[in-house]
């Protein structure tokens, strides 16, 4: 059974920072791409980071480069976002996403989201 679950998140001042995290299972999880994605009221989903399943590879949305930094830890079939310097603007929910291909199929997985909200 497949499973996707994110950390709760919180209420955090201007300039903050927090941490989340995404524990997933019933995939290959060290093989599959994992991500972040926002979404804010009104808005749509938007990516916020990817990190490779093979290399660790990353990338980032331009609005938080160089103060979001996305991690795994694959024993533990857990990614990270440390997100720095928040601003109000970054209140939004917050899914894990997971993305691979396998035996031919491409599959992908959805946590529930868990939200942030910043403010002072």
């Amino acid at each position: 059974q497949v499973q996707v679950a994110e950390s709760l998140g919180g209420l955090v001042q201007p300039g903050g920072s927090l941490t989340l995290s995404c524990v997933a299972s019933g995939f290959a999880f060290s093989s599959t791409a994992m991500s972040w994605y926002r979404q804010a009221p009104g808005k749509e989903r938007e990516l916020v980071a990817t990190i490779a399943g093979t290399g660790g590879n990353t990338v980032y949305a331009d609005s938080v480069k160089g103060r979001f930094t996305i991690s795994r830890e694959n024993a533990k079939k857990t990614i990270f976002l440390q997100m720095n310097s928040l601003k109000p603007s970054e209140t939004a929910m917050y899914y894990c996403n997971a993305k691979g291909r396998r035996y031919g199929r491409t599959y992908e997985y959805w946590g529930q989201g868990t939200q942030v909200t910043v403010s002072s």
